[in-house]
């Protein structure tokens, strides 16, 4: 199994515009490789997610509203700001929610065009009249029924690794194991491809192309390192049509075939656009919940007192949840651009530009949350968080993500009550413009 570049705002993306070219929001290239990594702005790094909180702080406190011509965004990192930026759908557009950080070179570009590539967003970066047209029809299917058939499946399933974990750990004397491979890798995989009806013997090629899609959309490759990237997405898009044919011709209890069914009875959604809801569910709806069950799993148990607390009152664990996404959510920033001039926190944004919501940031807002750099689980406006986004576009699936976390922590508490993080300060995150992805999360635990 491959372990790399795990993707992590909304676990439930609905997007892609990986048809987009990938030039700077602006409209002028984006900087090549390297030029990005070679400056800072009040220590403020793109892709850099070892530590960005400092750096957060800082452009909060001097330029909370800044030009970043490394990537050709305009960087907004205040809580009311960004806020106001989501709910503002008319003059801050969607469209360039998931579009190509870097361009995409002509290697490939022609091997994504042969292999007849033209996935598109399933809901983050179409606007409306289209957007509520479509998820209206998916809000229908994507019901707390089908959640509620999932939970025992789900609970079983941590159950299982968990004791798996902790076997291996006798097993070899250590009393050691790692969150993100024994746990949070395969899970959330599992329970997405349970809801929309696909082999389940198939884990490794979707973790492998939603690998690509993450560094290709939100890394910064050159044009030789994205050649077998885009092999992947083309792999990807194929298997997303072969869904929408099989559930044409088979039927069936899952998402997909709830959606076709919806066409047959008049809806109106395409098959391209169904095919587009699970090429971007597939990816959002794993990828981000693999990273929430890290992260709260790592902050969580890195403190003996408060894993005690959840240990003793399981009740407190939505809570907990709650405040690891707002500490720590998956996703620490989300594009949006400009569609006229405009002003984000009394600076003049003109038409066209890019614009980089930076929610790590505005999750860390003193004007919002006190003593924000505290994480506290019993925060009491934890859940105003803007992990999930805001307005139109607020995540369809945070119930399931959120369902999916909660699970995790309970099986741990109740059966590895001592369990604890080694040396939660030497984790390592993956670079990344939007995504913030622990590499491991080494745990261990006494009997």
């Amino acid at each position: 199994m491959s372990l790399s570049t795990q993707g992590g705002g909304c676990p439930f993306g609905f997007g892609s515009a990986d048809t987009a070219t990938g030039t700077a929001a602006g409209g002028s290239p984006a900087s090549p490789p390297g030029e990005l990594r070679a400056r800072g702005h009040h220590g403020y790094e793109p892709f850099q997610m070892k530590d960005p909180f400092p750096a957060y702080a800082a452009l909060r406190a001097e330029e909370p509203v800044m030009y970043d011509e490394r990537i050709g965004y305009w960087v907004v990192t205040r809580y009311d700001d960004v806020k106001a930026v989501f709910d503002d759908w008319e003059t801050f557009s969607s469209e360039n929610a998931q579009a190509p950080v870097r361009k995409r070179g002509p290697q490939a570009t022609q091997i994504m065009d042969d292999g007849g590539f033209t996935a598109y967003s399933g809901l983050s970066a179409r606007i409306p009249p289209e957007h509520t047209r479509i998820r209206g029809i998916v809000q229908k299917a994507f019901t707390p029924r089908r959640f509620k058939v999932l939970e025992p499946f789900i609970r079983a399933n941590v159950a299982e690794r968990l004791d798996a974990m902790l076997a291996r750990g006798r097993d070899t004397g250590t009393d050691h194991g790692e969150i993100v491979r024994d746990l949070a890798y395969e899970v959330p995989t599992i329970t997405i491809l349970t809801l929309i009806g696909e082999d389940l013997a198939r884990i490794d090629d979707y973790k492998r192309w939603s690998d690509s899609r993450a560094a290709m959309t939100w890394g910064d490759l050159t044009d030789e390192e994205q050649i077998p990237h885009a092999h992947h997405l083309v792999e990807y898009w194929q298997a997303c049509l072969a869904l929408v044919e099989k559930a044409h011709r088979e039927g069936g209890d899952n998402l997909v075939a709830d959606l076709v069914r919806a066409q047959q009875d008049g809806a109106e959604i395409s098959d391209h656009e169904i095919a587009s809801v699970c090429y971007s569910l597939l990816f959002a709806g794993h990828e981000t919940t693999t990273t929430l069950i890290s992260n709260a799993l790592r902050l969580l148990a890195a403190d003996a007192s408060t894993w005690q607390q959840l240990v003793e009152d399981p009740k407190r664990i939505p809570a907990a949840i709650d405040e690891v996404l707002r500490y720590s959510g998956s996703i620490v920033a989300w594009r949006r651009k400009a569609l006229k001039d405009a002003e984000i926190g009394g600076v003049s944004i003109p038409a066209g530009a890019g614009v980089l919501l930076v929610m790590g940031s505005a999750n860390r807002d003193e004007s919002k949350f006190e003593d924000p750099e505290t994480f506290d689980i019993t925060r009491p406006n934890a859940r105003e968080h803007l992990s999930f986004g805001f307005g139109i576009h607020y995540c369809l699936g945070n119930m399931l993500a959120k369902l999916q976390a909660k699970i995790a922590v309970e099986e741990a508490t109740a059966k590895i009550p001592h369990l604890r993080v080694d040396d939660p300060e030497s984790i390592e995150f993956r670079e990344n413009l939007s995504f913030r992805v622990p590499l491991a999360v080494p745990v261990s635990w006494e009997d």
